[in-house]
């Protein structure tokens, strides 16, 4: 590699860091829990996706260890060649009778499920119509398919329909509208209801990323068209979240599309299988996530009381119900300096900015965990106000 090239690259780290826009990364040498131990601190963790608190549950554990006696540590295969366990299976077909789909194929990871969607399904001749905050993994796996693209501005129901009406008169032969259920870096809602009846007059299709909703939204946690009460066509999302916080992603669907996807989706295709400890663990985390009402019901608890007492001290909210809760902030360097104040005062949380979200709309995103206290809330709410004052966010 040439030193001009090097210094090139170097010169981009400076100015990503001029613009207060380095990311770091702190060393946690503890489970990931609602507590945890970071640089021999003991911090409330406000910024991991363990919603329901099972990344550190004792059947999930005791599931992965279990698994690794008869089943082994690792596949070392893809699984049309012999990375295919009884267990693969047992968990799809739990996943797609759990989201009310024909059957479902598993992915390392819910970014590898939206990259290996839409190409095998959908060609030259058809539309994708896709909200324009979409994951980076459904934006990234449209960019490999070829078909026709088509954006609309955030839940702008008015500008979907407008896409939708020039994809047909473009002469569209199948129509995706692809979305969020939840998204991720404002805690807002798709409007499925009104997507799904804009889909059925223009006769189109529905794929949904629930990355941020299953496990915890919904009847029994089954996710945003659940909390809906709609049907969708498609439905991506993780066992990396409220489903344990490991790896592992999927796509639930009709048997139909679902063979194909395994004939022709290329990261399931060139991928390792998942290894049967994850495998093991999944499965018990939606027995866990099937009788978890308890769970649900306290992490919304949670989100209500630490909503309100943010509003109390003062602080920029975006509006929601969801258990992510954005601290609007502005500029990046800000966003950087209350993390770290509150780091001091005991709270782990991230500055949230561009790339990661506009220039101008810097945050810091608190979730909540039905694993909190609301001794640990109180405290935290603390924090924010100390560290709020030191850092001239509240007056």
């Amino acid at each position: 590699m040439t030193q001009a090239y090097l210094n090139h690259i170097e010169n981009i780290l400076t100015q990503i860091d001029a613009d207060g826009m380095m990311k770091k990364e702190r060393m946690i040498t503890s489970a990931q829990a609602a507590t945890i131990n970071v640089g021999g601190h003991s911090v409330i963790n406000l910024c991991a996706n363990n919603y329901l608190g099972l990344a550190d549950h004792p059947e999930l554990i005791a599931a992965a260890q279990d698994a690794m006696g008869p089943k082994g540590f690792g596949m070392a295969s893809v699984r049309f060649i012999c990375g295919t366990q009884d267990i693969h299976r047992e968990l799809e077909q739990k996943l797609a009778a759990f989201l009310g789909k024909d059957d479902s194929i598993l992915f390392a990871a819910c970014f590898d499920a939206n990259g290996g969607l839409f190409e095998p399904l959908f060609g030259p001749e058809d539309a994708i119509v896709s909200d324009a905050l979409n994951h980076a993994s459904i934006i990234d796996g449209i960019r490999l398919c070829k078909a026709r693209r088509y954006r609309y501005a955030n839940s702008d129901m008015d500008d979907l329909e407008g896409q939708l009406k020039l994809a047909r008169e473009d002469g569209a032969r199948f129509i995706l509208i692809a979305t969020d259920g939840v998204f991720s870096m404002d805690g807002y809602l798709a409007k499925l209801p009104e997507i799904t009846a804009l889909a059925k007059k223009y006769e189109a299709l529905v794929m949904v990323d629930d990355c941020h909703a299953t496990g915890f939204m919904g009847p029994k946690g089954a996710g945003t068209p659940a909390h809906f009460g709609v049907d969708v066509d498609l439905l991506t999302g993780t066992l990396g979240k409220a489903l344990g916080g490991a790896i592992g992603g999927y796509i639930a669907g009709p048997q139909p599309v679902i063979d194909l996807l395994r004939q022709r989706a290329r990261p399931y295709l060139f991928s390792n299988s998942l290894p049967p400890a994850i495998v093991m663990a999944g499965l018990k985390a939606l027995d866990l996530v099937e009788a978890g009402d308890d769970r649900r019901e306290k992490l919304f608890a949670h989100t209500a009381y630490w909503r309100a007492g943010l509003e109390r001290l003062g602080f920029d909210l975006l509006p929601g119900e969801h258990p992510i809760v954005p601290v609007m902030l502005g500029e990046a360097q800000l966003a950087q300096d209350m993390a770290a104040r509150l780091f001091e005062e005991g709270v782990y949380v991230s500055g949230f900015f561009f790339p990661v979200v506009p220039r101008g709309q810097a945050r810091i995103r608190t979730q909540m965990n039905a694993a909190l206290t609301r001794d640990e809330l109180d405290r935290a709410l603390t924090a924010f106000e100390v560290a709020g004052k030191a850092c001239g966010v509240l007056s």
